[in-house]
């Protein structure tokens, strides 16, 4: 009778702590958002990652390309059915007031449709949409996600916040079951477009712990529906926080670039490293 008055005392601790995180829709949850949060209009931003880096003054405009043909997009869009990052960088390039963001993706057809549109005539001469407006990209960020997937035992359930249920471990490793500590590291290269040279390189990581017996526990009550959006996609939010941390190491480095020099000038071939002449 103790032992199952005990059992009935976790599982009510268990979906106590639950109520919070598993009710009706909510609009701008917490719980949903990841480190790329909030909005900017102009220098403006606001409700921005507390971490996110800022610039008092832009450092230049900023294109961004993800190399589609790469093995590293493959998994992240077929193997863990991501979306593309882009979205991510351009909102906090811009959050940051560091780089003005310039359109280099698909838009950039829209745009060419309304030159058209204006071309053909079919627009209202006060439209504006001649040639020479578009402004030129001085800088393109270029991003690389690396991912892994560690798989933890029977009871690593019991490291989430329920420690001082002692004496009690295997109950909640058997709730809990295995753990899966994901890990995702964000390489961020800025070149600059008029010389080709690479200016700034960074590096970013971040890890999340998915409780697999606890999502299913969740999953096979009446609410688990609800929440299912959440737990199923948390690659998503690592590879976010990632390239955060990526971007605001970018943003340090760049903060304090100073242009490396080479005697006689850069491509002139009169640097250190040089092979032996005849």
């Amino acid at each position: 009778m103790a032992k199952l008055f005990v059992k009935s005392c976790i599982l009510g601790v268990v979906m106590i702590g639950l109520t919070g995180c598993i009710g009706g829709l909510q609009m701008g949850a917490a719980s949903a958002k990841t480190t790329a949060t909030g909005s900017a209009g102009g220098a403006n931003a606001q409700n921005v990652e507390s971490g996110l880096d800022r610039c008092e003054e832009t450092l230049g405009t900023l294109a961004i390309h993800e190399d589609t043909n790469s093995e590293w997009y493959r998994i992240l869009r077929y193997d863990y059915k991501l979306r593309p990052v882009t979205p991510v960088l351009r909102l906090l390039a811009q959050q940051s007031n560091c780089f003005v963001v310039v359109e280099r993706g698909r838009a950039m057809d829209n745009m060419a449709q309304e030159r058209s549109l204006a071309e053909s005539g079919e627009l209202r001469t006060t439209s504006n949409m001649g040639k020479g407006q578009m402004v030129a990209a001085d800088f393109t960020l270029t991003p690389e996600i690396i991912f892994s997937s560690v798989t933890g035992g029977k009871n690593a359930g019991g490291q989430i916040g329920l420690s001082s249920l002692a004496g009690i471990s295997g109950l909640v490793g058997t709730l809990f079951g295995k753990s899966t500590k994901t890990e995702s590291s964000a390489i961020l290269t800025l070149i600059e477009n008029r010389s080709g040279v690479q200016v700034v390189a960074a590096e970013g990581s971040a890890k999340n712990t998915d409780y697999e017996g606890l999502i299913k526990f969740i999953s096979s009550s009446k609410n688990g529906a609800e929440i299912g959006g959440y737990t199923n996609t948390p690659e998503g939010k690592v590879v976010v926080a990632a390239t955060t941390d990526a971007f605001n190491n970018l943003i340090s480095a760049a903060k304090s670039y100073t242009a490396q020099t080479v005697k006689g000038g850069l491509g002139a071939g009169k640097g250190g490293l040089q092979v032996q002449k005849d």
